[in-house]
């Protein structure tokens, strides 16, 4: 297939979850091909059968999709260069070896076929990242690797140029693991006297300083990071800058907007540190930027059946950095809406700084009592309007009413959000039921200290 259109590829194997480094890899190809107009191609690499995963092709489907990567060819979508998943392409390969053998680039070794590579001289090659590299061709540089193996189906090295090929692909995006391997590329490109498509080799990225991300080394892969609660849009956006800067300040992009701002010429040589902090703030910004009623259904799953949803996501939309902080306690402590203590420390309504103790807690929660049960509606404004007023009447400092019913009805001195905003959460029945129990507690507090007078 000849064609002076950008025409890039994703060509993963299926042997498991889709890992950071895929994410990249297939971002950086979408970008090249949609920043100037052409095609995104998607192939499956299954040849390697004993390390085939049952269900990874449709999790690459889903990934890919999660993220907006959408091909314009692929094995589920079609196209004119099919089929796109290589071991429906057998005979192609066999095919191209048999080409190979006559033209001198690869010989016979038993039931296989190995590449040929000139013993004198080197190879030189050029990548669009790291330059002109020159390998020499001696063995201990390149061995002449197996092409075609004994049961018929083709190595990755040998697959993966002759599909490039025939697919058009004009520009290969690999991680710098493969950069060794481009020499015995162009050598097979050359044998055949095609066309060598533009490399574009792309950094590591790290766990740490010395170790690279790695699945298999328990990292997380792109549906581990979904499962914790980060975004997709998240995730691409601090991944597109994971190796690549489009030069200023900005760090936030669409993927649209990544699209016109990509250049390979930002692509850095170095590697890249996985940092998940990082990754929390642009989170935490893609939350804070979504819809309060998207972020509702977001949550809805990660939350107790009984608690609603749109309520709470008001709650917590300025307050947490992932979905998966609505259940974390060590971040951010929501249990008692659900998984409510009678028995905290009365000590909790005492307060200094407001001048308030269990005694005036008291008073003012008998006070707010009967006010919030005729309480109509039952809204945020008409509950903050109600605690307003209290503190008129009962002229105390805001914080000695507000601080009682907040402890009253969280069994906390500190919560996500004003104890109107966590009534309305709760609902009228639970908050009442929740205040009733502080003044009965308080009473019966107010009783032993009397006795001990």
């Amino acid at each position: 297939m000849h064609t002076t259109t950008i025409r890039t590829r994703f060509a993963p194997s299926p042997t498991g979850f889709m890992h950071i480094g895929g994410v990249r890899t297939a971002l950086y190809a979408y970008l090249i091909a949609k920043h100037s107009g052409g095609q995104f191609l998607l192939r499956i690499e299954d040849t390697d059968r004993e390390r085939y995963v049952e269900g990874a092709v449709d999790a690459i489907y889903r990934s890919l999709r999660d993220c907006g990567l959408n091909w314009d060819e692929g094995p589920d979508v079609g196209g004119a260069v099919g089929p796109y998943v290589q071991s429906e392409r057998r005979e192609l390969y066999r095919e191209y070896a048999e080409r190979l053998l006559e033209l001198g680039g690869a010989f016979r070794d038993g039931d296989a076929i190995r590449q040929k590579i000139p013993r004198e001289g080197s190879t030189t090659f050029h990548d669009a990242v790291y330059g002109e590299i020159t390998v020499p061709n001696d063995s201990a540089s390149m061995n002449e690797g197996v092409l075609l193996k004994s049961d018929g189906l083709p190595t990755y090295n040998f697959a993966n140029v002759v599909d490039d090929h025939l697919m058009g692909i004009t520009h290969v995006v690999r991680g710098s693991e493969y950069l060794s391997s481009d020499a015995k590329y162009d050598l097979l490109y050359r044998s055949f006297g095609w066309e060598i498509p533009t490399y574009v080799t792309v950094p590591l990225i790290m766990r740490d300083a010395t170790h690279k991300l790695s699945k298999r080394a328990g990292d997380p892969t792109y549906e581990d990071l979904i499962a914790e609660g980060f975004l997709p849009q998240a995730i691409l956006n601090y991944v597109a800058l994971l190796g690549w800067s489009p030069g200023g300040e900005r760090e936030f992009y669409t993927l649209p907007e990544l699209a016109d701002a990509f250049d390979i010429r930002g692509i850095s040589k170095s590697p890249a540190l996985f940092d998940k902090v990082k990754l929390r703030y642009f989170n935490a910004h893609y939350i804070r930027e979504m819809p309060v009623d998207e972020l509702a259904a977001m949550i809805r799953p990660r939350i107790p059946a009984e608690l609603d949803a749109r309520l709470l996501a008001p709650l917590l939309h300025q307050r947490i950095e992932t979905l998966g902080d609505v259940g974390d306690e060590s971040r951010l402590k929501l249990r008692f809406l659900w998984d409510f203590s009678e028995d905290y420390a009365l000590t909790l309504f005492d307060n200094k700084k407001a001048k308030t103790n269990a005694a005036v807690a008291l008073g003012v929660l008998t006070h707010l009592l009967p006010e919030l049960e005729r309480l109509e509606p039952w809204s945020l404004d008409e509950i903050a309007a109600l605690l307003t007023t209290a503190v008129e009447r009962l002229e105390l400092k805001t914080g000695a009413v507000f601080g009682a019913l907040r402890v009253a009805v969280s069994g906390e001195s500190a919560t996500p959000g004003g104890p109107a905003e966590l009534c309305e959460v709760l609902g009228r029945a639970e908050s009442l039921r929740r205040v009733r129990i502080a003044i009965n507690r308080l009473e019966q507090l107010g009783g032993v200290l009397d006795e001990e007078d």
